[in-house]
């Protein structure tokens, strides 16, 4: 949404464009499935720099879904390195893995995986819960979340009483609330109709705009447009890694489409 406080959304990402957030060496992942091993990933070389907006696209059984688990710290690498910040999380345990994933990441998924019976404002709240701050400081960051993707007055509401629209809103909300080095968005318009797809992409181009890095999964190339890079795998490797030319704006092109009823 255009119409976010950009003061508040700077204190998202501190990182200016350019310095390196990501840099993943070499990475291999391979599964046991009973008697069968498969190589998801095979030899993955990858920088992602503070400000980007990088869209990961492929088939299914590509590789692109157990790649951004390992960019989450949900997942980790059989061989390889990943480093987030200068830091190699390749060798990090349990404990400092769920650190690392409150501290600098945020998750926003298809199915918004919100709790049915609490607010928006509590939902929001939640992962502050584990930074072990004031229940007053907690409100407030929870509340200025809500605030940047405009539900300032929609914070008492439970998710029953949103859209799937405003649900995502609440989920981006939360992922913010942390103020997080990267945002990981899962197939984060699966859900979505035309309009709202776009609608939360405006949110997304609104946040990097102001630094915050972002990390799009999606199956579809005309989401992809929106981000600034598009990134292809296939068979457990990159294919592609290029640029976006002509990228679309999506507070733009929201003033092409029929408006929907809430």
């Amino acid at each position: 949404m255009a119409s976010m406080v950009q003061a508040e959304v700077r204190e998202v990402s501190s990182r200016s464009e350019g310095d390196l957030l990501i840099r993943v060496e070499d990475v291999h992942k391979y599964y046991d499935l009973g008697e069968t091993k498969v190589h998801a990933l095979r030899g993955v070389d990858l920088e992602i720099g503070g400000g980007e907006f990088v869209a990961i696209m492929g088939a299914s059984g590509s590789g692109k879904s157990t790649f951004m688990n390992l960019l989450g710290c949900l997942d980790k690498p059989t061989s390889g390195r990943y480093f987030l910040e200068g830091t190699d999380v390749a060798g990090l345990d349990k404990k400092e893995l769920a650190a690392i994933r409150n501290r600098k990441l945020g998750f926003v998924f298809q199915g918004f995986n919100l709790l049915a019976r609490t607010t928006a404002l509590e939902n929001v709240e939640l992962p502050t819960l584990y930074a072990q701050l004031p229940k007053p400081e907690r409100l407030e960051l929870a509340q200025r979340a809500l605030e940047m993707v405009g539900l300032g007055e929609r914070m008492g509401h439970f998710p029953s009483q949103l859209s799937g629209g405003q649900q995502q809103r609440v989920a981006i909300a939360r992922a913010l609330v942390n103020r997080p080095s990267i945002l990981l968005a899962d197939e984060p318009t699966g859900n979505l109709d035309s309009r709202t797809s776009v609608e939360i992409l405006d949110i997304f181009q609104d946040l990097n705009d102001q630094g915050l890095t972002i990390a799009l999964v999606t199956h579809e190339p005309d989401i992809a447009h929106y981000a600034r890079r598009v990134i292809v795998f296939r068979d457990g490797k990159i294919r592609r890694d290029e640029p976006v030319l002509d990228r679309p704006r999506a507070a733009e092109v929201l003033r092409t489409l029929p408006t929907l009823e809430d």
